[in-house]
């Protein structure tokens, strides 16, 4: 579930609201995208995944809210911390390549 906006990271692009696909967020005219309805997030990691500048967390519990706070230490290493998994972004090594699940499909045949 959606759980933190990093007022340090993000650019205010609203690109996550664009992402979502349940409108979690709401637009802040000359602020940065509002946690509107945490409760509709799906966990799908859409807004975390399109953020350009690793700005979001989605903890990977979907069944209810985690309280988490960005000032901890713990918590600032998992902000677009799925983003940076699957090697989305400048730098970074996509990881498709490294995904076998196709050979499920292959046995299952």
């Amino acid at each position: 579930m959606i759980e933190i906006v990093s007022p340090e990271r993000c650019t205010g692009c609203n690109i996550c609201v664009s992402a979502c696909p349940t409108q979690v967020f709401e637009v802040v005219p000359g602020g940065i995208p509002r946690i509107a309805r945490q409760s509709d997030c799906q966990t799908c990691f859409m807004c975390e995944l399109y953020c350009p500048t690793d700005a979001l967390y989605v903890a990977p519990v979907a069944d209810h809210a985690v309280t988490v706070a960005e000032e901890g230490t713990e918590v600032r290493q998992w902000i677009g911390s799925y983003r940076r998994a699957v090697g989305w972004g400048k730098d970074r090594q996509p990881t498709a390549a490294l995904d076998a699940s196709f050979e499920l499909l292959r046995r299952a045949h």
